[in-house]
């Protein structure tokens, strides 16, 4: 069970990677582009592509949480000496999916369906930022965490 529990906890670890570097583009290149448009440009491009989003986001979100969270569940019932921080991990990447629904999943279907009033795009393109660099940064925690499980 120490092989399943280390294989678990590399593979969460490299999951991690992944959906942090994802995190770190979508704020790097995806909300600046979004910020230079103007709310009617940002609403087609959003409304053009929000399932594509959801999909890939979601699908990586998802997958990612279930490894880290199998990873810890493992480590914890093995009593693993890295349990206490795949339990970080995963709390942590809880936390960044807990963040979609206390806040992304409404803003982006007010941007999806362009449901607020265009004068407040870029003040709630700023909210959404902020909330996007808190999971991003909720996410490299926890890859360290998991590399410190290791």
């Amino acid at each position: 069970m120490s092989f399943v529990c280390d294989l678990l906890l590399l593979i969460s670890a490299g999951a991690l990677g992944v959906f942090a570097g994802a995190m770190l583009t979508e704020g790097m290149v995806l909300v600046p582009y979004w910020r230079s448009l103007p709310p009617a440009a940002f609403f087609a491009w959003y409304a053009a592509n929000d399932r594509r989003l959801l999909r890939f986001f979601g699908q990586l979100t998802s997958a990612t949480a279930l490894l880290v969270v199998a990873a810890a569940v493992v480590a914890l019932w093995t009593s693993h000496p890295a349990a206490a921080h795949a339990a970080l991990s995963a709390a942590l990447m809880i936390a960044v999916v807990a963040s979609f629904f206390l806040y992304f999943k409404r803003a982006n279907q007010s941007f999806a369906t362009a449901s607020i009033d265009p004068a407040a795009v870029a003040t709630e393109l700023a909210r959404w930022a902020a909330w996007h660099w808190l999971r991003t940064l909720l996410s490299f925690l926890a890859v360290a965490s998991a590399l410190d499980a290791l």
